[in-house]
């Protein structure tokens, strides 16, 4: 009779061992999903704190669940005087953010090396600048930091109503 009560005692045990690690890795990867979204971006912001006479805009919208399509453009009058296409999406299963201009033939790619739920950074430490992009939501607006050794940049948007 002792035996059996052990052995019911050990397979209970067994099994809550079980449903707790089931429990536990379900949680982790329904925050891993949560996080792999940038809806935070969607829209199209305008940035503060420009120079005069100078707008600086960045629009997003999101192609699928795996990529977003960004544009930034900063205009003096009507002329656009930068411009620049963002992408942020998977490769080899990991996100990149992708920059192209059209003075370069070609883009430049930054792996996305730390993801939050309202923030990321990607880094790209073989080029001089910059080096580091990141972008994090600040109640209603959004900032980016670009940075290289000794430069950066602060970015503050707020969204275009």
């Amino acid at each position: 009779m002792k035996t059996l009560i052990k052995l019911t005692l050990l397979i209970a045990t067994i099994f809550i061992i079980v449903s707790c690690n089931s429990a536990t890795n379900e949680k982790k990867n329904n925050s891993k999903k949560a996080v792999e979204n940038f809806d935070w971006l969607l829209g199209k912001w305008e940035r503060l704190y420009e120079e005069t006479g100078k707008k600086t805009f960045e629009n997003w919208e999101k192609i699928s669940q795996n990529e977003y399509s960004g544009i930034g453009f900063t205009m003096q009058g009507s002329d656009t005087i930068k411009q620049e296409k963002i992408r942020i999406g998977k490769q080899n299963g990991k996100w990149v953010l992708i920059v192209k201009v059209p003075e370069e033939t070609e883009s430049i790619t930054f792996p996305i090396t730390e993801l939050k739920s309202d923030e990321f950074t990607c880094t790209n430490d073989s080029l001089d600048f910059p080096k580091q992009i990141k972008y994090w939501k600040n109640g209603e607006k959004i900032n980016a930091l670009v940075s290289g050794d000794s430069l950066k940049i602060d970015f503050e948007f707020e969204r275009l109503k």
